[in-house]
């Protein structure tokens, strides 16, 4: 697969930066960085003072450069700016950053030549990540410091992960060993690596992706739970869920419904007296929840594709011949919506935490043994996996904590109200990693409850999770090692081996 800078979409961000899909540069492209580029050399070639080209920068705007001493502004402008620490950010993560600065570059309105664009596509296509700490942006005139250090990288200094993406080696071999010369940098192109939302924004678009498969495992696993506790289906009836036209909570209740179609578990007490007239919030209200988080996710996927279309760079190089400053670096459209994306990953955990709970209390499970326990008092069962999955979920809601409302004044009180939309990407996956970790522990749970159920026998739908889950843990039986089952069922979760059983046996799910 590979992607084209003239035209890239959300899914080319995600194979670009998961598939290493490789990066093309059309010739259209190329005509429209040489055309911004003769607009920059013309104001380098001017007496009139241009911000970026013949001038400092930020608070530094004031201080007239000479044409001699320009290269070596753009060279110290990275190296000042590449100031990031802390634990390297994922290989993944580098890469969608990079893929979309490279997009921005390639519409000719940031006024660098085309070998920068060039520059940064070939890195990608030959593998090379730069190496990118986790502190240093706060993600206002872009995410400064990750991208000085993508910069940095390409001018043959620092360092690049190697193929663990734990540990780094010198830019300089790398891409010597790829072929490709060191930038050195010329007018206006140092600023315009670094002036971008293209961290934040690439960190947005993975987790949507993530999102998608993990807000339908909820439906998964809620579905299970609801049948291993012998809950009713019938508030997931399509008229009454019509009653409230939430489009993401329809979409759930119809999976559940076609998770659920046809279970002899549920068959078996339909009609009985003593069946609950109301199941407990945590089942019952499960469309509500998932819904609004996949209506909330379907509005950050907005605006990651707004953002996606935008140029971000300050100043631009407009086709006129002007040279303007703008504020269209500021993050704040990005990082609300992660921050809200982080709200819906730890409620989301958190009513899956809570079903967990229900089918190991035997006051509430309808009969199941205590925490599902093989010989009770003996055995433990699945108790202690229950606290995991609480340890977690108080800890997403930590992270629920918006970044976006901290701003930190800088550069002498020019840059005087930031976005933190960098620091609200790294806690948002983060957040993801917990969600897929509390629905694995539910689906492990769920999975020995249905088992307890024999000889009744699950839905096609919820059976088909089931029948995924025993490919690497074991059903019923004495205390095995629940972190070892836990760590291999986020394993099969993550590889989408789940959902693709499901949907293999009852078609697409939404």
């Amino acid at each position: 697969m590979s992607c084209t800078l003239d035209a890239v979409s959300l899914t080319d961000v995600v194979a670009v930066a998961r598939d290493r899909a490789s990066v093309g540069l059309g010739d259209a492209a190329l005509d429209l960085v040489r055309g911004g580029r003769v607009i920059v050399e013309d104001l380098a070639g001017s007496d009139a003072p241009a911000y970026g080209i013949s001038t400092g920068f930020g608070a530094l705007a004031t201080v007239a450069i000479a044409p001699e001493r320009r290269v070596a502004l753009q060279r110290s402008l990275i190296r000042s700016h590449a100031a990031g620490t802390g634990s390297l950010v994922p290989a993944e993560v580098v890469r969608a950053m990079m893929l979309l600065r490279c997009k921005t570059l390639a519409t000719g309105l940031t006024g660098v030549r085309p070998i920068v664009v060039q520059t940064l596509a070939a890195m990608l296509n030959a593998g090379i990540t730069p190496a990118v700490r986790e502190y240093g942006s706060l993600g206002c005139s872009g995410d400064l410091a990750p991208l000085a250090q993508v910069a940095l990288a390409a001018m043959g200094e620092g360092t690049v992960l190697a193929a663990d993406s734990q540990v780094t080696r010198p830019a300089a071999d790398a891409l010597a060993e790829a072929g490709i010369t060191p930038l050195v940098l010329h007018e206006k192109e140092g600023l315009a690596l670094i002036n971008g939302t293209d961290g934040m924004l690439g960190m947005l678009v993975l987790a949507l992706a993530d999102l998608q498969a993990l807000l339908t495992l909820a439906d998964v696993t809620a579905a299970m739970t609801v049948e291993a506790v012998l809950g009713t289906d019938r508030v997931f009836s399509a008229d009454l869920q019509a009653l409230r036209p939430h489009p993401g909570q329809a979409a759930s209740a119809a999976n559940i419904r076609s998770l659920l179609a046809g279970s002899p578990i549920m068959a078996s007490h339909r009609h009985d007296m003593i069946h609950l007239v109301q199941d407990a919030y945590s089942l019952r209200c499960s469309p509500q929840v998932a819904g609004a988080a996949r209506d909330t996710a379907d509005h950050a996927r907005l605006v990651a594709e707004r953002e996606l279309a935008s140029v971000i760079d300050n100043p631009v190089v407009l086709p006129d011949g002007r040279v303007e400053s703008n504020g269209n670096f500021h993050g704040a459209p990005v990082a609300y919506v992660l921050d809200f994306l982080s709200i819906v990953v730890a409620d989301v955990a958190s009513i899956a935490e809570r079903r967990i709970d229900r089918m190991l209390d035997r006051t509430r499970s309808q009969g199941l043994p205590p925490f599902l326990a093989h010989e009770v008092g003996v055995d433990s069962g699945y108790m202690i996996a229950q606290y995991s999955a609480a340890g977690i979920v108080s800890s997403l809601k930590r992270l629920a904590n918006p970044a976006s409302v901290d701003s930190i004044p800088s550069s002498a009180m020019q840059e005087d109200h930031v976005s933190m939309g960098w620091a609200a990407g790294l806690k948002l996956r983060q957040g993801i990693d917990g969600l897929t970790r509390v629905l694995a522990i539910e689906l492990l749970v769920a999975g020995r409850a249905l088992d307890l159920r024999a000889p009744l026998l699950p839905a096609t739908g919820t059976g088909a999770a089931l029948g995924a889950l025993r490919t690497v843990v074991d059903g019923i039986g004495p205390d095995r090692i629940v972190g070892e089952e836990i760590e291999a069922t986020v394993e099969l979760v993550s590889s989408g081996a789940v959902l693709a059983a499901v949907q293999s046996a009852i078609g697409t799910l939404s």
